[in-house]
């Protein structure tokens, strides 16, 4: 009868073993298959996030080519007669410097953008800045205006020699909304040179003394620190 107790109890433990085997493999298996797929979730997550970026990068660039084909049409001698009466008619008493048009054009964001960008790899710095400054002007809501956009904005204006108040603006918006940005540096730099070129030394001083204290060892400070000594001994006198 003891046996029979035993056997029993042995052959119970026998088959539930087998069932908690199966049980156990069944979970191992379904975690595997959860994994691969979470991982798989990832890693087409991230190709996503690359290929927008891409697609933004290529946007860019398509509204830079039309922008540049639309001006080169511009100037042939056809076309070119045709907006000048064009613009005699809407813009009668139109600025002759004004390299925009841009109540006779209607440019869009994109193509400011693109115009702005080209003539800056182009170092044609005036143009360059009108087309940016135009876009942040009439397009102040735009997602296109973020630090890189307001950066490059404020350089084309400070190297055109003729719109160091567009430079400040524009460096501002960086020092001001963007602390983290990697262009916030670059932007107190260029700022307190267009303070120095349009005659604002105290400013200019103001932003030596805080890269003196704050980052002397930075090439911004190299850049500064040559006009240090002169204007700091004028403004403690």
């Amino acid at each position: 009868m003891k046996e029979l107790t035993l056997l029993s109890v042995l052959t119970f433990a026998f088959v539930y073993g087998l069932n908690q085997s199966g049980f156990w493999e069944d979970v191992q298996k379904t975690a595997k298959t959860v994994h691969e797929y979470e991982y798989k979730a990832l890693e087409f997550s991230k190709q996503l996030r690359l290929m927008q970026k891409e697609n933004q990068k290529l946007r860019s660039k398509i509204a830079r080519l039309e922008a540049e084909k639309e001006h080169l049409a511009m100037n042939s001698s056809g076309v070119k007669s045709l907006v000048q009466k064009r613009e005699i008619a809407s813009i009668p008493n139109s600025n002759p410097n004004d390299l925009v048009h841009f109540e006779l054009y209607k440019w869009s964001a994109d193509k400011l953008l693109g115009v702005g960008e080209q003539a800056l790899h182009f170092k044609k710095f005036d143009k360059s800045a009108q087309y940016y400054n135009a876009l942040i002007e009439h397009y102040p809501h735009s997602k296109m205006l973020d630090d890189k956009v307001f950066f490059e904005a404020g350089i084309a204006a400070y190297e055109s020699g003729k719109h160091y108040d567009w430079a400040q603006n524009h460096f501002n918006k960086i020092v001001k909304n963007y602390p983290k940005s990697k262009y916030y540096r670059g932007a107190k730099l260029w700022l307190a040179l267009s303070h120095f070129y349009q005659g604002n030394q105290k400013d200019f001083i103001e932003t030596v003394d805080e890269f003196r204290k704050k980052y002397r060892n930075t090439k911004e400070w190299k850049v500064l620190s040559k006009y240090y000594e002169e204007l700091n001994y004028k403004y403690k006198q």
